[in-house]
């Protein structure tokens, strides 16, 4: 069974090709992109951050929701290591070693941590 390949345009840096499902701040790394994560993916430090132009995904982690909020960020950014590469999305780098002059951080791992519980982003579509 083969995975399905999508594109992700990212400003500044073009086209990203990722796999349907994989974490976003792998796929904008593995494309060249210079994407902070300093807590290694953990939805813990709001490094790894992004807005999007199109395609943002309607659900999101608890975990992000709540560090958004706790940070004032809810529904100004989200943390590309709690989200899934989907097909048409478009985003901006928000924090990149490049802008800040900082290490990127640990590397995350391949699935989401923490574990993910899911929900629905504020201003999300939930009509079907």
């Amino acid at each position: 069974m083969t995975q399905n390949t999508v594109g992700i345009t990212v400003e500044g840096y073009g086209v990203v090709t990722a796999r349907e499902g994989e974490r976003l701040v792998l796929a904008l790394e593995r494309g060249g992109v210079d994407i902070l994560h300093r807590c290694g993916g953990q939805a813990r430090c709001t490094t790894c951050r992004v807005s999007f132009q199109e395609g943002e995904p309607d659900r999101m982690t608890v975990a992000e929701y709540t560090k958004l909020e706790e940070k004032g960020l809810l529904g100004q950014a989200r943390l590309s290591c709690q989200i899934e590469c989907e097909d048409g999305m478009a985003l901006t780098p928000l924090q990149t070693t490049k802008l800040t002059g900082l290490e990127p951080g640990k590397a995350p791992a391949d699935h989401i941590e923490p574990e993910p519980e899911w929900t629905t982003r504020p201003g999300a579509s939930t009509e079907g």
